[in-house]
């Protein structure tokens, strides 16, 4: 009589390919939109940004040298950052969701590939996101201290 033939236990892969799929979902939103929106909805020209920057500046300063305090002018959101800010906050939140469920993918010893795939993609579109707010603040900073040496205020 032979032994009955053993089958090989194989480790569940549902976590970790949910986690995968929700951080290439992450990894699109975060890329995918720095690239689509500008073509949809083209941010003004640079050097209206400027000009408009440096009227608020010297209505700012006339403001504080007459003693009044200054109102700022109501700016709606364009479409376009609209549409930007909403990718940034969902591809952030399904970053954190895929990393969530990489953890939860190893703590139930799942396949440990399809986990580092998933918390990689749910990091690298959180990483993309912070990158590119760092980059638009020191742009900020740039254009702000042109118009205050063009104003004559550093």
């Amino acid at each position: 009589m032979s032994a009955p033939a053993l089958k090989p236990v194989i480790p569940s892969r549902r976590l970790g390919v949910i986690g995968s799929l929700i951080g290439l979902l992450a990894f699109i939103a975060a890329v995918l939109p720095h690239w689509v929106v500008p073509m949809v909805y083209p941010p003004p020209p640079v050097d209206q940004v400027i000009v408009d920057t440096g009227h608020r500046i010297k209505e700012r300063v006339i403001a504080r040298v007459k003693g009044v305090e200054y109102q700022a002018p109501k700016v709606e959101k364009s479409a376009g950052r609209s549409w930007s800010e909403a990718a940034s906050v969902t591809a952030i939140s399904l970053g954190l969701l895929a990393v969530l469920l990489s953890v939860l993918a190893l703590i139930s010893r799942e396949e440990r590939l399809l986990a580092a795939v998933a918390a990689t993609l749910g990091a690298g579109a959180i990483a993309i996101e912070i990158s590119f707010v760092m980059i638009g603040a020191l742009i900020l900073i740039a254009i702000l201290y042109v118009v205050g040496n063009i104003i004559g205020l550093l």
